[in-house]
C-alpha cells in the first residue's frame, strides 16, 4: 500500500509565502525599471543625483502608498533616495503615534510659562 505524502501546513504556508515574495519581486522589478526609464536619476526630495553603482540607492516611492497602483504614465511614482524614502514612511508612523489635534479641539495654549515676562521693566530700571 502506497501512502501519499501530503505537505504539512507549515510547508504549504512556506510555499505560499515564497510565491508571494517572487511575485512581489517581479512586480517591483518591472515598475522600477519603467520608473528609471521615465524619470531622471535624481531624488525628488533632496535633489541628489545617482549613477553607476549608487543607482541602487534610488528607490521608487508610491505617492498613495499603494504598491498595486502602477499606472503606465508613472503618475503614482517618484524616485527617492533610500534616506528620503525612509523619512517619508517614518512621517506616517510618527503621525500614528503623535496624533495631531483636530481643528477646534485645542484646550488652550500648550504652555503658560513666559520667560521674558517683565523683562521690559527690568531693562527700564537699569537705565
Amino acid at each position: 500500500m502506497q501512502s501519499k505524502k501530503t505537505p504539512s501546513d507549515k510547508e504549504r504556508l512556506d510555499q505560499i509565502i515564497a510565491e508571494a515574495r517572487r511575485k512581489r519581486e517581479l512586480q517591483e522589478k518591472t515598475y522600477r525599471e519603467r520608473a528609471l526609464k521615465m524619470f531622471p536619476w535624481i531624488c525628488a526630495r533632496c535633489g541628489r543625483e545617482f549613477a553607476g553603482k549608487r543607482l541602487r540607492e534610488l528607490t521608487v516611492h508610491h505617492k498613495d502608498h499603494n504598491h498595486d497602483n502602477n499606472p503606465p504614465d508613472g503618475s503614482n511614482w517618484e524616485l527617492l533616495c533610500i534616506y528620503c524614502h525612509d523619512n517619508e514612511h517614518t512621517k506616517y508612523l510618527d503621525e500614528e503615534w503623535f496624533e495631531a489635534p483636530k481643528p477646534g479641539g485645542e484646550k488652550g495654549p500648550p504652555s503658560t510659562y513666559r520667560p521674558f515676562a517683565g523683562l521690559d521693566a527690568l531693562l527700564k530700571e537699569k537705565k
